[in-house]
């Protein structure tokens, strides 16, 4: 079994800065994809930032409404993913969740962090 546990989630001002870290444990023994995602109240989760393994290499995918502001990285050392997000926005409040890959369909999920952002 894997355990995920995100962090850094918080209360917010637009224009802010937050950092979300993400730690997987228990029987890691590859990494496919590691990956952030959100749901808003009333809405379904969308993905946020995920930095996938395949053939040619990695691959870093931004839903569009984050491209140019929030910033993912991985430390496969360290089994960990991170979510640098910067310039805030309202429509950012959501709880964050982290999704870990080990094999294409095969994912465990974080209980999720909650992130707001006041106008």
């Amino acid at each position: 079994q894997v355990q995920v546990v995100e962090s850094g989630g918080d209360l917010v001002q637009a224009g802010g800065s937050l950092r979300l870290s993400c730690v997987a444990s228990g029987r890691i023994f590859s990494i496919y994809s590691m990956g952030w995602y959100r749901q808003a109240p009333g809405k379904q989760r969308e993905l946020v930032a995920a930095i996938t393994t395949g053939d040619s290499g990695r691959k870093t995918r931004y839903a569009d409404s984050v491209q140019g502001r929030f910033i993912i990285s991985r430390d496969d050392a360290k089994f960990s993913v991170y979510l640098e997000m910067n310039s805030l926005k309202p429509e950012d409040t959501a709880v964050y969740y982290c999704n870990i890959e080990l094999l294409r369909g095969l994912g465990f999920w974080g209980q999720g962090t909650q992130v707001t952002v006041s106008s």
